[in-house]
């Protein structure tokens, strides 16, 4: 990226600044730029338009140039906050996301420790490092020993998650089904007070992450899936033939489509509106300072308690959604895995 290209935009290594070229207030870059993945961690800024000055942690830019086969390893801060190109790749800023290009034009394949995956490897450091810790003092001290430490506030959520969504979803196969049930609630949980924090991310509102974690609930479902349902998919019982050609079809994109792509987009919806609820109650401070000063200073208490309002309503939603994400997963799975009984009920009767 040139010089003038960074000027006009200021972009920062996270973030567009709060001005466009006609000194306006750039809503939707301030938005995106905070919640979308960046090849840097900004933490905050000084000053305004092209004087700021910014604070943020360079991240590691991995990339393997498929034309002349040539991996290139760096730190983003090598572009300069964008205004400078290196190793033939240039930075760029559009609505408010940033974006590598070639300065020849070739394909790549970029690898890159990004904020998003930053994060992704941060949730996973605290998980192993909670969890192990807590079953080491299960295996040390057996399970008839009252809990200490962290497993006071760990037994009791497990215990929720064993007796509210296995056991009634997935009847007497419940415990296999445990490890991943427990590890898709405190993942999507921990991500998503991780989205929280003043300088946080914002993992489980991007929408490639939840796609995959629901993809990891398809792959399972299929593979623990009977022959009842696909039976009920394929050859729908009690229903007349013509009728099948219809239901069929929509039995298959319920089950192989719909169920999955669900989980995936409710996730990703509500954490994303979430956060940008709150960057949009904060933002406008500066539309009401735009408009006049005094009405900027007078907005400020109430879009402050609005914010915070909703900061510890997020705080309600990260585990709801947690919740609602492992409590469809179980409730899915139990439809794949319910066996027949009507020929025997039959038989009863």
């Amino acid at each position: 990226m040139n010089n003038s290209f960074a000027q006009e935009h200021g972009t920062t290594e996270a973030h567009a600044t709060e001005h466009h070229e006609e000194g306006k207030l750039d809503i939707k870059g301030e938005i995106f730029g905070h919640i979308s993945d960046s090849y840097d961690w900004h933490l905050f800024s000084f000053g305004e338009g092209h004087d700021a000055s910014h604070v943020s942690v360079p991240l590691p830019l991995i990339l393997f140039n498929t034309t002349n086969s040539k991996l290139d390893v760096f730190l983003s801060s090598a572009f300069h906050h964008g205004q400078e190109p290196h190793a033939g790749y240039e930075l760029y800023v559009e609505n408010g996301k940033q974006k590598l290009r070639t300065q020849d034009g070739s394909s790549f394949i970029d690898i890159s420790i990004t904020k998003n995956v930053l994060c992704l490897l941060l949730s996973v450091f605290i998980l192993l490092f909670l969890m192990t810790n807590v079953a080491k003092k299960y295996k040390q001290n057996g399970s008839g020993k009252a809990p200490t430490g962290f497993q006071n506030a760990l037994e009791p959520i497990i215990g929720f998650i064993q007796d509210n969504v296995a056991k009634p979803n997935l009847g007497k196969k419940y415990a296999k089904f445990m490890p991943l049930l427990l590890t898709l609630f405190f993942f999507i949980w921990v991500n998503n007070l991780l989205g929280l924090l003043p300088f946080g991310f914002n993992l489980t509102g991007n929408i490639a992450v939840t796609l995959l974690l629901a993809l990891v609930f398809f792959v399972v479902m299929l593979a623990n899936s009977n022959k009842y349902f696909w039976g009920h998919i394929f050859n729908p019982p009690g229903v007349p033939t013509a009728i099948k050609f219809i239901l069929v079809p929509i039995e298959i994109l319920s089950n192989l489509l719909i169920k999955p792509a669900a989980l995936a987009i409710r996730l990703f919806a509500n954490i994303f509106a979430g956060h940008t609820i709150i960057l949009s109650i904060v933002l406008l401070i500066f539309i009401f300072s735009a408009l006049s000063k005094v009405a900027g200073v007078a907005f400020v208490p109430v879009s402050v308690g609005f914010a915070i309002f909703m900061f510890f309503l997020e705080l309600l939603v990260a585990a709801i959604q947690a919740f609602i994400f492992t409590n469809l997963t179980a409730v899915f799975i139990g439809q794949a895995i319910e066996e027949h009984h009507h020929d025997d009920d039959h038989g009863h009767h």
